[in-house]
């Protein structure tokens, strides 16, 4: 009787596109973040531009959480569509922790590997977008996963190198402390994207 009721109802299908937004708005705030390294001038202003992207971000999360909780029957797991949502919000919260330590430690000067590493959260929050887009049909989403693990573990090298070299040239203590608290968050959102892969692999796995 409860699968013959889950044939009958009709299933949400709006959480496709919900995501779809969610991963566009986290893939603008990397591209936000990976600009203002390239070009660290008007720090400020554009922090609170990558803040307003990360409200953005909350509002849309709640607006998936609140539907999960009205939503009888969903197009994958609830406890998937609730891991996804949580995940993807926690990268777009670490891009913004990452920005807004550059004016709480009062950053002046960029050391290296940050917009190395800001680069590779772009390329990973790209290939978590393109796996949202295609997972409605979930045709081609572990190619994305494939490489969302190998930037992570670009990831995971340019951060070594970088701490390595701050612990050798860096003179002042107190920017050593900032800024290899600055590269790890960094490190730490594209751990998160990660996550999220794992959670796609996981939804394909068990459609098979």
């Amino acid at each position: 009787m409860p699968n013959l009721l889950a044939r009958l109802l009709p299933r949400e299908r709006s959480f496709f596109s919900l995501f779809t937004e969610v991963t566009a708005n986290l893939q603008e705030g990397a591209k936000a973040l990976s600009a203002l390294f390239r070009d660290y001038r008007d720090v400020p202003a554009r922090t609170q531009a990558i803040k307003a992207l990360e409200h953005k971000g909350d509002n849309l999360t709640h607006e998936i959480i609140a539907r999960l909780n009205k939503t009888f029957i969903t197009p994958i797991d609830r406890e998937d569509i609730h891991a996804l949502t949580t995940k993807l919000d926690d990268v777009l919260d670490l891009v913004d922790a990452v920005a807004s330590r550059l004016v709480i430690y009062g950053v002046e000067e960029l050391r290296p590997g940050a917009a190395e590493l800001a680069d590779v959260l772009v390329r990973a929050t790209a290939e978590l977008h393109a796996a949202i887009v295609k997972l409605e049909k979930q045709d081609g989403i572990l190619k994305h996963c494939v490489e969302i693990k190998r930037l992570e573990n670009e990831g995971d090298t340019v951060v070594r190198a970088a701490i390595a070299r701050l612990f050798l040239e860096e003179k002042d203590p107190v920017e050593l402390i900032k800024w290899k608290e600055i590269l790890e968050v960094l490190e730490i959102a594209t751990d998160k994207c990660e996550d999220v892969a794992n959670i796609l692999e996981a939804v394909v796995l068990k459609s098979g």
